[in-house]
């Protein structure tokens, strides 16, 4: 009986987390009354291209002299690193992607077509720079 009881449980917080984001979009396109975008993120690691599951794409409306608005909206990627969002005002949107072992990325893009796929290539991390290494002919500040 506890098994049915976790997958009812489960069920509604996918349900109600689900109509939270819609409520998002929803109240978000209410601030403008003009076209809507369709938006499809593929997201994808650098070296192979090969999809990155679960990652977290993070929606930021922009006001018109590059700060950043009120709202975000959360998504997260599907097995095949997709994920998709109906109702997003024309104009400038921020995009942070987080996956766990990747460099968080950040843009901003122009939202202007009825239809959009933007595609985000992951890096994996740099090595930290650490004043304990040799560099090389690098000289040290005086």
């Amino acid at each position: 009986m506890k098994i049915k009881s976790a997958n009812v449980t489960a069920a509604l917080i996918v349900l109600v987390l689900g109509g939270l984001a819609l409520a998002r979009v929803l109240a978000w396109g209410q601030d403008d009354d003009g076209p809507t975008s369709s938006l499809q993120f593929v997201v994808v690691r650098d070296t192979d291209g090969k999809p990155v599951r679960n990652a977290q794409v993070v929606l930021h409306p922009v006001q018109r002299k590059g700060k950043q608005a009120q709202g975000e909206m959360d998504l997260k990627t599907d097995a095949d690193g997709k994920t998709n969002v109906d109702g997003i005002p024309y104009g400038p949107l921020r995009v942070q992607v987080l996956a766990p072992h990747f460099q968080t990325f950040g843009e901003d893009y122009e939202i202007n077509k009825p239809q959009m796929q933007i595609t985000v290539k992951m890096k994996h991390p740099g090595d930290q720079y650490s004043t304990y290494e040799n560099h090389g002919d690098d000289k040290k500040p005086q």
